[in-house]
């Protein structure tokens, strides 16, 4: 006679253990990883979860602007664009979202953009605009870090 003993293991945490995160912070998380891996369909989602959860406007900004350190520039400019066009969204739904506090860069950023924008300038003989269009008026404080 076989006797086959089966013990059901998990190798990941019950997904309904508590975390000990907020649902905003969740939330910040989710939208870093989906920026980090450049999965703009599901970020979309997870932006219009964030904003519903009650985070901020500027705070989901300045993550994904903080985000180009990590996952490089073009991503974070990439989860801009899809934040832009959320928000933009939301906004003709009548959907009011809570803008939360002005991010204040305080390393002089006009100086640092308009050094890098006349070093884009020389390099790609092309003019460049200020701020950047679409991107750079949504986010401004971005193209401080771009050059």
């Amino acid at each position: 006679m076989l006797t086959i003993s089966m013990i059901k293991m998990n190798a990941q945490p019950n997904k309904t253990a508590n975390t000990g995160l907020s649902a905003q912070q969740q939330s910040l998380v989710k939208i870093s990883a989906l920026t980090a891996t450049g999965n703009l369909q599901l970020l979309k989602v997870e932006l219009n979860k964030g904003l519903d959860s009650g985070l901020a406007i500027n705070e989901i900004k300045e993550a994904l602007v903080q985000l180009y350190a990590y996952c490089g520039f073009p991503r974070s400019l990439n989860a801009i664009n899809v934040f832009m066009t959320v928000a933009k969204e939301r906004e003709e739904k009548g959907i009011n979202d809570k803008v939360g506090r002005t991010i204040v860069v305080e390393n002089d950023p006009e100086n640092k953009y308009e050094q890098g924008r006349k070093v884009l300038e020389e390099l790609t003989k092309t003019p460049q605009s200020k701020p950047a269009p679409g991107f750079g008026a949504f986010a401004p404080w971005i193209d401080a870090f771009q050059f």
